[in-house]
Parts: structure tokens; C-alpha cells; sequence
């Protein structure tokens, strides 16, 4: 199977960093029946942490996300790639990138027996150089 390489939206959150809370707002998405590609959560300051979601329909995840009192930032870009699972997947992504001379500011990768996915977060105004050198 040929890597899967989308465009997708993103959106960050910052939230209370204490116990539940992300717990809390995956059930209202859940109870939503809003679909997630990828979350990443991390630590921020001063008693906050970040959430950063890729929904599958961004439109349906802002007005379940606005209904569980989640604030979100503007709508960002990021890149999405799916493949079958096999050594060194996240390594030829982002020689792609590196032989394009584009910095990716982030990047967050998993696997399972179905396959892998990354999620890939350059700068704005290296977005479509990176799409293209990803084949998107």
C-alpha cells in the first residue's frame, strides 16, 4: 500500500492541566460523534496544558468543541501520512522534507498492526513546499 499523504486542519487547546480533563473533553467529542485522526497532549505553563487535535471534519469538531466550553485557536494546516507499517517509514518522510530544505517544527508518529500515521507541523509559509515534497 502507497502512503497516504492529506492536508488537514488542526487546532490547538489549552486546558487546566489537572487530572480528567482530557478525559472530560474526549467524551463530549466522543458523545458528539466527532472522529479524530490524531490528539497530542503536553504540558504548557503556568497550570495549563496543550491539546492539539486533527479532526476528520473540522467544522463538526468546532461546534462540539465550542459546546463543551473548549476554546480553540484559529484553524491551522498540518500534513497527515498513513501507510503500511515498515523500518524507517518516519525516516524517508522527512529526508523528503530535508532534501527540500524545509524544517519541520514538529512531528508525532505511531504505529499498530494496521499500519502507521504521522502527522507533520511546518512553519505557514512552508506548508506548500512541504505538501509537494510529500506528494499532497
Amino acid at each position: 500500500m502507497a502512503d497516504k499523504v492529506r492536508r488537514v486542519d488542526y487546532f490547538y487547546a489549552e486546558v487546566a492541566d489537572q487530572p480528567g480533563e482530557g478525559a472530560r473533553i474526549l467524551g463530549k467529542l466522543k458523545d458528539a460523534g466527532v472522529n479524530l485522526l490524531a490528539f497530542t497532549a503536553f504540558p504548557g505553563v503556568a497550570g495549563k496544558a496543550q491539546i492539539d487535535f486533527v479532526p476528520e471534519n473540522s467544522e463538526a469538531f468546532a461546534k462540539a468543541a465550542k459546546a463543551a466550553g473548549v476554546t480553540l485557536s484559529a484553524k491551522k494546516q498540518a500534513l497527515f501520512v498513513q501507510g503500511a507499517d515498515r523500518v524507517g517509514a518516519a525516516a524517508e518522510l522527512l529526508k523528503k522534507l530535508a532534501d527540500a530544505k524545509i524544517n519541520v517544527r514538529a512531528t508525532n508518529g505511531c504505529a499498530s498492526e494496521r499500519g502507521f500515521g504521522v502527522i507533520v507541523w511546518v512553519k505557514p509559509e512552508d506548508f506548500q513546499a512541504a505538501a509537494k515534497a510529500l506528494g499532497a
